[in-house]
């Protein structure tokens, strides 16, 4: 199987990804502790983990099979394309500059009666000092995967017309939009309530992972936890998975 490291992860590994044997029947479980045995620093990380097989989500007991794709996945700090979209509730990932004025052109339509932006923008300071640029890295396909998931909660749990998310990677200069969520609906509480959800959502579950470059040196952001139905924190690793 292949196993891939992100994040801070790939720092403690050394690498980006290797193949990996074992035996029949292991499970996720498993995998975890030959890679807390073979790399001791990374067993600070277990507890606040997720991992995923072949692109979704796995619970700590789930079988491994031959020619799986395995990914550990630090807290995300919160897909292919670029910055130009076409409006028609979709995800993207962008390696180049988000264009939000072109985009909110597409986006408003004559039923519309809100459309709330949301930009994540790249500051000047984080932990006391001086940032000099972010670096933005994603689990692609699964990024994609994920965003894509939280349009069509987003649809069916609000009254809005309209969702695009985009989230950009690579290095980011100061000031830079990171991340875009606009959503277009009737009506402004709705579009500010599904706007929120998404921001708050993503920032939670999306595989994408910021590293932060000082004067001094750089550090991966401290990611927000994994909500518990994804997490291998200890108290989750007895219980089964939850229903998506």
């Amino acid at each position: 199987m292949r196993v891939l490291f992100f994040g801070i992860l790939r720092d403690l590994a050394g690498q980006a990804s290797e193949s990996l044997n074992l035996p029949e029947h292991a499970s996720l479980g498993d995998l975890l502790r030959h890679y807390e045995n073979r790399i001791p620093s990374m067993q600070k990380w277990s507890s606040s983990l997720a991992m995923s097989i072949n692109q979704e989500y796995a619970h700590v007991r789930s079988e491994l099979h031959a020619g799986d794709e395995v990914a550990l996945l630090p807290p995300v700090s919160g897909g292919n394309g670029d910055a130009a979209i076409e409006p028609a509730c979709v995800a993207k990932i962008a390696r180049e500059k988000i264009d939000t004025p072109a985009l909110l052109e597409k986006i408003k339509a004559p039923e519309d009666g809100a459309v709330v932006v949301f930009e994540g923008v790249v500051r000047n300071h984080s932990r006391g000092r001086r940032t000099l640029y972010l670096d933005y890295e994603a689990y692609d396909p699964m990024a994609l995967k994920e965003m894509n998931g939280l349009i069509e909660q987003a649809l069916a749990r609000f009254p809005v017309r309209e969702v695009v998310l985009v989230h950009r990677i690579g290095r980011l200069e100061i000031g830079a939009t990171s991340v875009l969520v606009v959503v277009a609906s009737a009506h402004r509480g709705a579009a500010f309530d599904a706007c929120r959800w998404l921001i708050d959502t993503l920032k939670r579950t999306v595989p994408i992972w910021k590293k932060e470059y000082f004067e001094d040196g750089a550090v991966w952001a401290d990611g927000q936890p994994f909500p518990e139905e994804i997490s291998l924190a200890p108290s989750s690793r007895g219980k089964k998975p939850a229903s998506k």
